[in-house]
């Protein structure tokens, strides 16, 4: 069975999308509708744009779901997935790939999600952090001692856990985990503290618009962020997703469920190969690829 998987923030680079542009009539069709849905050219932005250019939330994230929805609707008929899964962001382009939600819909969802975490990151400053080489519960353990300034974002794979919350929260959980015996505890270049109850204002915003969002009966399961669990349900779907930008992203137990309800291959559709590095440290026998069109 085929498991596709889309990426989230952080895979994005300088050109993206650029060769999709220049080969396929439906890819410029695509790009040309999202620059007239989010009223400015974003397209020039991932084609020609920097680093920084890119790294800004309202243009990071619908640029990797642009990237993500567009590489898989070239497909055609080719695209046939069994299941699907989003790390983060990338939940979004798994509900267009499932036919849960239109280009347009996802487009403006996502770029709605977006504007409001950028809001919520100008309001209060905080930031991730990475630790590798600890079990779970070590860090979990760590962040309750902090009551809610720190706590466990994305469960990525063994030994690799993103916590998230306020600037010196992190700064001192950072040392706390080190004298634990983490391998490596660091900051990361992102906006804020994002999957975090931080996120409280973002959540509320996102959760009107997705209330005011058709979502349809999906033609394969979703595995969701938050529990982990498929679905096709278009409210349990909904309800899910909202809950989405304030809870960790079960990115090990999403991929563990989905190897035992039998995904024989994960190819990952997006800029990127982060995922693919990660599924094989959930499961070393896992078969990953990228798309190639």
């Amino acid at each position: 069975m085929k498991a596709y998987v889309f990426p989230g923030q952080g895979s994005q680079y300088p050109g993206m999308g650029k060769d999709l542009y220049e080969k396929y009539p439906l890819a410029r069709e695509l790009f040309e509708k999202a620059n007239s849905i989010i009223g400015f050219r974003i397209s020039d932005i991932m084609f020609n744009g920097s680093e920084d250019d890119l790294r800004q939330t309202k243009v990071t994230q619908p640029a990797i779901f642009l990237h993500s929805v567009i590489i898989t609707s070239v497909l055609g008929d080719s695209f046939a997935p069994d299941m699907v899964a989003g790390h983060s962001l990338g939940e979004f382009s798994a509900l267009v790939a499932n036919r849960t939600l239109t280009f347009e819909d996802g487009l403006k969802l996502v770029f709605a999600r977006a504007t409001a975490m950028q809001k919520a990151c100008e309001m209060n400053p905080s930031t991730m952090a990475a630790v590798l080489g600890l079990d779970d519960n070590i860090v979990e353990e760590v962040c309750a001692g902090f009551n809610g300034a720190v706590v466990p974002a994305n469960y990525n794979s063994p030994g690799q856990i993103v916590i998230s919350g306020a600037n010196e929260a992190i700064d001192k959980a950072i040392e706390i985990l080190k004298s634990r015996g983490a391998k490596r505890a660091l900051k990361l270049s992102v906006g804020g503290a994002f999957l975090s109850p931080l996120m409280e204002p973002a959540r509320k915003e996102l959760k009107e618009a997705i209330n005011n969002t058709l979502f349809r009966k999906s033609v394969c399961p979703v595995y969701q962020n938050v529990n982990a669990k498929p679905s096709t349900d278009p409210e349990e779907i909904k309800t899910n997703l909202v809950m989405q930008l304030t809870s960790p992203v079960r990115w090990s137990q999403t991929v563990t469920n989905m190897t035992k309800a039998g995904a024989t291959s994960f190819i990952e559709a997006g800029p990127g190969n982060v995922l693919q590095g990660l599924i094989k440290k959930i499961n070393r026998d896992a078969v990953t690829r990228s798309i190639v069109v």
